[in-house]
């Protein structure tokens, strides 16, 4: 996500990820979208889910598909898929946490490029751990009627922050990655308030 221009000058860009399941998310920032600015990003920001990352879905856009990223998650054994060209909907998920975690906290000025590390180290330090460990997301219910028709349903007693659903999946403790413990994932989420 571009972060305006100004006087002709470009400005940063934001990179989210967000695991569909839980809602966990990793936004980091580049100062420009070319390979020598997103390998790294990618890296860092796979190497920043606390648990195992089997596959990426993004858009369209040649900085995500190309030989580089693929040789990349061939190499951590992700497997890399595409939105399909006019189906806005594809990363629904990521589409909405845009609005609702990056503009909100990061707004729609312009940042200009030579700021890009120190606001990567904002998200990474401050941002992430704060949508993930104590921002609360709805996570839907599903009912089917009769008929077999699908009715999701959004209640509060469903909210929890990306964390506490990860825990309450029945394999979260075998989806860490190795080195990554829950007691030191509970430390985290009582680290800051």
């Amino acid at each position: 996500m571009h972060q305006g221009d100004q006087d002709g000058q470009k400005g940063v860009y934001h990179i989210n990820a967000v695991d569909c399941v839980t809602q966990y998310q990793v936004v980091a920032t580049c100062e420009k979208i070319s390979e020598a600015y997103l390998i790294p990003v990618l890296k860092e920001m796979i190497e920043a889910f606390p648990f195992v990352i089997l596959g990426i879905h993004a858009d369209n856009g040649s900085e995500y598909i190309n030989y580089q990223v693929a040789k990349l998650l061939k190499k951590l054994l992700i497997e890399l898929t595409k939105s399909r060209p006019r189906h806005s909907n594809d990363n629904a998920l990521a589409e909405s946490k845009n609005a609702s975690v990056v503009r909100k906290h990061l707004g729609y000025a312009h940042i200009p490029q030579v700021f890009a590390q120190e606001v990567n180290t904002f998200c990474r330090e401050h941002l992430n751990p704060y949508v993930n460990f104590h921002r609360p997301c709805f996570f839907p219910r599903t009912v089917t009627d009769a008929k077999g028709k699908e009715k999701k349903s959004y209640r509060y007693e469903d909210m929890k922050t990306p964390f506490e659903k990860f825990k309450s999946l029945p394999c979260s403790e075998s989806c860490l990655k190795p080195g990554v413990t829950m007691a030191q994932l509970e430390k985290m989420s009582l680290s800051k308030t």
